[in-house]
This record gives C-alpha cells, structure tokens and sequence, in this order.
C-alpha cells in the first residue's frame, strides 16, 4: 500500500503532552489556566509585542479585531479578495459593508496601487472604512511599508491577517505586528496548531482590554452576572493553550524546514518551462507554510488530478473572494485596469505538499510524479 501524502498535516514534536497533563491534574482544562496564560505571554515575547489574547478560532480573533476598531453595521471595510473566506466573513457577522482589493505580481498580497485607488474614491464619496484587513498569504508577508504609508496618508487603520504567516518577517520585524491589530491561526493545517485555535495581538492596550471583554461574554465586572453590551463566548481552553505551548517551542524549527522544503522544490522544478514559484519580499523572510507555484504551460488541475491518482494531495489557490458568489455584487479594485492579479493566480496556481513532518523521500515522490507529468 502507498502512503497517503498530505498538504499539510499536524506536526506534534511530544513536549505537547507535558502541558495538556498538567491541565487534567490540576482539572483546569476549561477557558481560563495557567496554560492560557503562558501561552498568552509566549506569543506576546515571540511578536515582539504587548498583548496576545488567545481565542477558539483566528475567525473569533479577526471578529475581535474588528469590534475593538469599532467597526458597526453599515460601516465600510476593505479586504484582500485572493484569501480564504474566514478573511471577509466577520466582516458580514457584523453587517458592515465590504470591498475588494486585489493583488500585486511581487508579493501575490495586497496591491498598495489598487487600495490607494479605493481610498481616494471613498474619501470623494466621505464614506472612508474603518478598517483595512491586509492577509499574509501563504506565509509571505505583504509589502506592509508601502501599504502603511497608503493607509495612514487616510487615517485608516490596517487589521494584518497573519493566520498564515506566524514566524515570518517583515524588515526584521514579526508578521502580524505592523497594523493597528494582528491576528495567527492555530488551525490543525497551520505552521502551529492547537487543534483549532486562533489568538489577536496588539500593543494598542485599549484594543486587548475591549477584545478580552467581548471574547468573554461581556461581563461587566459585578457579583452577578450583568451585560450591557453583547458579547462572545471566543476564550481558548487551557487544554488547547497547553498544545500550543509545547508547539511554540517548535516553531523556528518547523519554519526552517518548510523553508527547506520550498528550496528543494524550487531547485528540481524551477527549469521545467512555465514554473513561476511564489516570490518573497526583500528584507522579509517567508515560513512557505505551502509551498505555492504558477504553471502557465500546464493545466493545474490536471496536475492535481495527477497527484491524487497517486496519493499525494494538492491544492488550487484560493479563489478570489470577488469571483465568489457570496459577494456577487461587492465592489473589486484590480490591481491596474483590466489585471486582475488574484484571478490569474488561482486560474494557474497550484499548492504542494509542504508539512514539516514531511520526510525527504516523500518530498522525492511528489518531485518524481510531477516530473512525470510536466515533462
């Protein structure tokens, strides 16, 4: 029987078991724990960076996010469209009104041209967003120097989606940290995992204090149970933290060796013609969380289809939020006239296996059958 080989599967190095034991002993395994609040300080110190505040999914975190901003029905937000849905979607839980921005060629991230275009046309109609959500796509950071320097030349707030991208840089500096309000995801498909998970971090103190509010039911602070604002049940179990903390300590080491895992694609394919890897900033420093590539001589979904005849799964790239039908309707700012840089990515990208528990002879495999069928 051959194995299955997997896009990106958990990785448990076994320090996880320590924290999680410590939680049924002491029978402290519900939203709050010491392992909440280790792990709420570790990731602070990994980010460089104030106030981390773990939640139950990145989702709970971007929602968070928002609300501290103070983002209400009917406000505008502008959103990357090449990202996975969980980007836009608390923007809809909260009524507010979206439009789409779309890639540049250099980072397949934000394109600083298209959102200085949307902006200049909301400040004519007065009607400038209260937040930019900016995504860290696939571990590669956005070019966030230029898009700061957009969004503050309105006075508009930037939200970093960095789910993707925990334990990449950006001129030396953690992804995540550049905005107003960062947010990582703990999914079991990230650099990272809890088993689901999510955590929101700022060095704004007002932002931390008024998302630990909502993330717990908005309590007020009484002997009884009062409310005067809805709130959320998004806090992180201390058996989750306890996962997290023994992964953590992983984190560089799992960085490195998907890092490891790109190069070694990109030496045995890069001469095969129509290859185009995912590009990386200079002065940054990417986790390639997937390895992600653009084939322009070749259908992806041949390729895929290939793959999965022998038990080696891919993945198209996402496609873009404006092409969904969901937001059929919602305005998109490409990223220069008739270029739609996110929909040419997902007609012609493909992701690979890209684990860190990936052996090197099963990255061989994938190398052998792509081989196979690109040539």
């Amino acid at each position: 029987m051959v194995e299955q080989i997997l896009l990106s599967p958990p990785h448990m190095s076994g320090t996880e078991q320590k924290y999680i034991n410590e939680a049924f002993e002491t029978n402290w395994i519900t939203t709050l724990g010491s392992n909440v609040t280790a792990f709420e300080k570790d990731l602070a110190d990994y980010d460089q960076i104030k106030y981390a505040l773990t939640t139950n999914s990145g989702t709970a975190a971007l929602h968070l996010a928002l609300l501290a901003l103070g983002v209400q029905s009917g406000d505008q937000v502008f959103c990357q469209s090449f990202t996975f849905i969980a980007s836009a979607n608390p923007v809809n839980y909260i009524g507010a009104q979206l439009t789409f921005i779309d890639s540049e060629p250099e980072s397949w991230n934000m394109s600083p041209q298209a959102l200085d275009r949307a902006l200049h046309d909301a400040q004519k109609k007065q009607q400038l967003p209260k937040a930019i959500i900016v995504v860290h796509l696939f571990g590669q950071s956005a070019d966030m120097e230029a898009l700061i320097n957009v969004a503050d030349s309105y006075d508009v707030p930037i939200i970093e989606d960095a789910a993707e991208s925990l334990g990449a840089q950006y001129h030396g500096q953690p992804s995540g940290t550049y905005g107003e309000i960062g947010f990582h995801s703990f999914n079991g498909n990230k650099m990272i995992t809890t088993g689901g998970g999510g955590c929101m971090v700022t060095d704004n103190e007002e932002y931390h204090e008024r998302a630990l509010h909502l993330a717990t039911q908005a309590k007020e602070a009484r002997n009884y149970y009062y409310h005067t604002q809805q709130g959320y049940n998004y806090r992180m179990s201390n058996i989750a933290a306890g996962i997290g903390r023994g992964q953590l300590q992983m984190l560089d080491h799992y960085v490195d060796r998907c890092c490891n895992i790109f190069t070694t694609y990109q030496t045995a394919l890069s001469r095969i013609p129509g290859i185009a890897f995912q590009p990386e900033l200079p002065n940054s420093r990417g986790t390639r969380w997937l390895t992600t590539l653009t084939l322009r001589d070749q259908d992806p979904w041949v390729i895929m289809k290939h793959l999965q005849h022998y038990k080696i799964e891919s993945r198209a790239l996402w496609k873009p939020l404006h092409q969904q039908p969901l937001f059929k309707g919602v305005p998109f700012y490409a990223h220069h006239t008739n270029q739609d840089v996110s929909g040419d990515l997902f007609t012609h990208g493909l992701c690979l296996p890209s684990g860190s528990s990936m052996t090197t002879n099963q990255q061989q495999r994938v190398i052998d059958v792509l081989n196979q069928c690109l040539r």
